[in-house]
């Protein structure tokens, strides 16, 4: 008995030595550590990736993402779209039966990947979309309370937002927000631009890096501060899973050439579900479905999906409804009729404490 202890210690202590070895020594190790650092930087828990690659690594490996982040937002988009949102004539040569049908508003496909499951929202008409904003000062708000309160029939999370110790109550965006065409908030300081993603007044997709100035002159409608851009003129920025910056939960926004815009909606950190995807994966789902231009959305905790009334992904949070947030992507029938107040009139960011509830 004794032996048979002795041996199996041994034989444990070798796989033991050998895993080590191999997540020290080969590349293929290497890989993993990096992939795990990676994704526990997109969580709570970022500090503990230094005891998987080392505090320097750690601090080295965030400020590469940021630049390279950076650097995928300066290219200038030349896309153009041509919506299929008029009315077309009826050809009366042609029978009825024959005739093409009017797409659905709204079109809900599920997805699944290596270790991943979701959903591609598809917009048909992009200028029915709008920048949701919470309802009263101090705390944000779920997006399906923001669907209900204003009559929208489906929404997706939108922007960053200060979020102290992944406690924060959801108020404070980060960047911009910009919505029927009006500066609702500005957090930019001294900086000149920043990374956003939004639609224009004809519904063109909007994403990379801009100031105010140049927002405003392209006739900018809405508009929520993000990154990175991960498609520009119909080609993926994103070289492989290795750049993908960790697996997790995942929101992304992107649109075709026919201007219908597709929102990406992947669950995360829930094993036996769905543990997540990278953003090499968000990608790739975009340009299979025809997106041009594609940008990451804030995700993690924050990706909800909502249509007719429920939230349809399964949030990773303890609630099914998601966290409180300052900004969502809302859909509507009829956009022109939608009252959203600005709810940061008068404050500035040093009057918002993002932590207290």
């Amino acid at each position: 008995m004794i032996r048979m202890m002795t041996i199996s210690g041994i034989i444990l202590l070798m796989l033991g030595i050998t895993g080590i070895g191999w997540l020290l020594l080969t590349p293929s190790g290497s890989n993993f550590r990096y992939l795990m650092a990676d994704t526990l930087i997109t969580t709570q828990h970022r500090h503990w990736a230094k005891y998987i690659i080392g505090q320097h690594e750690l601090d080295v490996r965030v400020q590469q993402y940021q630049q390279r982040f950076n650097a995928m937002g300066e290219e200038r988009d030349t896309h153009e779209i041509h919506t299929q949102s008029q009315p077309q004539p009826v050809d009366t040569a042609v029978p009825v039966s024959t005739q093409p049908e009017e797409k659905p508003l709204v079109e809900i496909e599920e997805i699944s990947g290596t270790g991943y499951s979701g959903y591609v929202m598809t917009v048909n008409d992009p200028t029915k979309i709008r920048i949701g904003v919470p309802a009263k000062q101090g705390r944000g708000e779920r997006v399906r309370s923001m669907v209900e309160r204003t009559g929208a029939i489906a929404g997706v999370n939108g922007g960053g937002f200060a979020d102290p110790n992944w406690q924060g109550n959801g108020f404070q965006p980060i960047g911009i927000v910009m919505s029927g065409g009006k500066l609702f908030y500005d957090d930019l300081g001294k900086s000149k631009s920043t990374q956003v993603v939004g639609l224009d007044r004809d519904g063109k997709m909007v994403a990379g890096r801009y100031s105010l100035s140049e927002l405003e002159q392209m006739g900018v409608q809405e508009a929520v501060t993000f990154q990175p851009r991960i498609i520009v003129n119909g080609k993926g920025l994103i070289k492989n899973a290795a750049d993908g910056w960790g697996i997790a939960p995942r929101t992304a926004m992107g649109q075709r050439e026919d201007g219908a815009i597709l929102f990406v909606v992947i669950d995360g950190r829930q094993p036996g579900h769905s543990i997540g995807a990278n953003l090499y994966d968000v990608q790739q789902i975009m340009l299979e479905r025809g997106a041009v231009i594609a940008a990451n959305l804030d995700g993690g905790s924050s990706t909800v999906l909502v249509n007719d009334g429920h939230v349809i992904n399964k949030p990773s949070t303890k609630s099914s409804e998601g966290r409180y947030l300052p900004t969502a992507f809302l859909v509507f029938e009829h956009p022109e009729q939608a009252t959203i107040s600005n709810v940061w009139n008068g404050l500035g960011p040093k009057d918002i404490d993002p932590g207290k509830w």
